[in-house]
């Protein structure tokens, strides 16, 4: 029986015309000092200083892509089989060299850069719409599903206190889900921000167990919500801004609520109706 397998099967041949449709032919191999600086956006102070953030994998980039992200740059293997056409961002790369940029284990067949910025809040502003204010969230992958809860309820913003995870580390983007790029997030200080609100005349609803129920909470259209970490809750300066507390009902033996599974009932409670 002979052994031969076709070298260029009929798939494998029209994968490759499509690709080559949008990679170069010929791609320049990534310097060091390119590859040390992508390896660098892993770090926070790397991405501060250079303005600029990193994520990988299809299903991310292709939905920020759609999103319209303001990506600068895209390195791709040719298993990338979404690649935009003459996309003049696109830089192919070989897998080695992906191996190499890449943050994770098991490399991805795409990575994006994108430009850092940090959106800051109008003045009023808390007082329209409503809000999703995160306080000492510091587990990048509880942030990422608060930002995709905002943007299913149709939030307004996300605010993060400083002491959250960084909005733009690839854990948070990665499990945003394409939020990161939809919902107007902003990190500052929380206590004067939600004060204000508080001045504006919008509540700035607080979770305890001594609270009202949130099924007895009225549907609003301008509030602010205030998630606390799941081990201290909100810090005291915070608790200080709060005009009303609730509490979801416990009827089992559980201890607490993961925040976003908490933010989540909540939310839905705002929105009913």
């Amino acid at each position: 029986m002979s052994g031969h397998i076709a070298a260029n099967p009929p798939d494998c041949q029209a994968r490759a015309a499509r690709l080559s449709l949008a990679l170069p032919i010929f791609p320049m191999p990534l310097t060091k000092a390119e590859i040390s600086r992508l390896r660098d956006l892993q770090e926070k102070k790397h991405r501060e200083a250079a303005g600029l953030f990193v994520v990988e994998g299809p299903k991310v980039v292709g939905e920020l892509l759609a999103a319209g992200a303001e990506l600068a740059e895209l390195y791709a293997t040719p298993a990338w089989s979404t690649a935009p056409v003459a996309d003049t961002r696109l830089r192919p790369v070989s897998e080695a060299e992906m191996a190499r940029i890449s943050h994770y284990p098991t490399p991805s067949p795409v990575l994006a850069v994108g430009r850092l910025r940090r959106a800051t809040l109008a003045p009023g502003e808390l007082a329209r719409g409503l809000t999703l204010a995160l306080d000492g969230i510091q587990d990048p992958g509880n942030v990422g599903t608060l930002l995709r809860l905002a943007d299913w309820f149709g939030f307004a913003r996300v605010l993060l206190s400083p002491d959250c995870a960084d909005l733009f580390s690839q854990k948070v983007i990665n499990a945003s889900m394409g939020s990161f790029a939809r919902i107007h997030a902003v990190t500052t200080e929380l206590a004067p921000a939600l004060s204000a609100a508080a001045r504006d005349g919008a509540p700035v609803l607080g979770c305890d167990l001594s609270g009202d129920s949130v099924y007895a909470l009225a549907p609003l259209a301008d509030a602010v919500v205030v998630v606390g970490s799941e081990g201290r809750g909100p810090s005291p300066a915070v608790r200080a801004a709060v005009t009303r507390w609730i509490t979801i009902p416990r009827v089992g033996g559980a201890e607490s609520l993961n925040a976003g599974v908490a933010a989540g009932i909540v939310c839905a409670a705002l929105r009913r109706g």
